[in-house]
């Protein structure tokens, strides 16, 4: 196995906005403990539906709000002692206290809720966010499915599994795509938007389409895929600690006129991508980052990749 120290070159972290959790899994008065960017961490939804994430550690004497904690109003209780804390960390009751110390607070994190996906906002120097996640048109949509969920984790780093995206020539030499796909890059703030030919295989035979690629830094990409069926995955990288990824698709599909057609088309298409992840696993956990690999003419806008890749790292230099 090759040492971290040597395959992971790379900075762990990257700022960004991260998913840690989709919509659904999350009720009114829920509280769960999670772990990613290799802190503790918890997350809640508030009786009025708000869903909130602090450092997962009372302040009093150490328990972890994440395991038995509760939510009362806007506010998750310790299981310990029941203090409670808001969604902005600070603590709101001492229920036999008459005076709530005044350091008693917790570390907050930015949120936001959108896509039917709860995303946080990270940055090494725990600066603002620089940008919002876009809403997207499909989801929620009666002309598109519900979301049809994959994940995985896997010991990789985000640049490394984002950088797939325009290495056009992995798609016909590992994943057997019928054709050698051709993409285009470009570059407009946090975005790169990537534009590519494909072929996929089906039991009708080959079918070409056009993958549209949006990725909102690191944390959050969106997919379009055309030719066989109307498809969007929305997908999300976030990391766990210094080795391990939490890769998440969410998938939706416009539907087709007949329902039984939709679903079919749709497993389909899904069991394929999904095909070509696990193909990709053994790759992404057992390489090396190379800063100045050594490319030639038909491996696609790498270059273009990792100029937009720098501007989301504190040490610029590092990627």
């Amino acid at each position: 196995m090759i040492p971290t120290s040597q395959r992971m070159e790379l900075p762990p972290y990257a700022m960004g906005w991260y998913m840690v959790a989709l919509s659904h899994e999350l009720e009114p008065g829920a509280v769960r403990p999670i772990h990613y960017f290799g802190r503790e961490l918890v997350l809640f939804r508030t009786e009025a539906g708000e869903a909130q994430v602090l450092d997962a550690y009372c302040p009093h004497l150490g328990a972890h709000l994440g395991h038995g904690g509760v939510v009362k109003g806007d506010s998750v209780q310790c299981p310990f002692h029941a203090w409670a804390f808001d969604g902005k960390g600070r603590c709101t009751d001492v229920p036999y206290a008459k005076k709530i110390p005044p350091k008693a607070s917790i570390r907050s994190w930015e949120v936001t809720e959108v896509n039917g996906l709860i995303m946080v906002w990270f940055h090494p120097d725990d600066e603002p966010p620089r940008w919002q996640v876009p809403a997207l048109p499909e989801i929620g949509s009666e002309d598109w499915t519900p979301y049809e969920h994959r994940d995985w984790t896997i010991r990789a780093r985000n640049q490394e599994m984002a950088e797939n995206g325009v290495d056009t020539a992995h798609f016909h030499y590992l994943h057997r795509t019928s054709n050698m796909p051709e993409a285009s890059a470009s570059i407009e703030g946090h975005v790169l938007r990537i534009q590519s030919t494909t072929g996929m295989k089906t039991p009708r035979g080959g079918v070409d389409g056009v993958v549209t690629v949006h990725e909102h830094g690191f944390g959050f990409t969106t997919t379009r895929f055309t030719g066989l069926v109307e498809t969007l995955l929305v997908a999300g990288v976030t990391p766990i600690d210094e080795e391990q990824v939490h890769l998440r698709f969410n998938f939706t599909i416009r539907k087709l006129g007949n329902a039984n057609a939709t679903t079919g088309v749709g497993r389909a298409f899904i069991s394929e991508i999904t095909r070509q992840v696990t193909q990709d696993i053994p790759i992404w956990e057992n390489k090396v980052y190379l800063p100045r690999p050594v490319l030639c003419d038909g491996d696609g806008p790498i270059g273009v990749f990792r100029k937009w890749a720098r501007q989301f790292y504190v040490d610029r230099d590092a990627a």
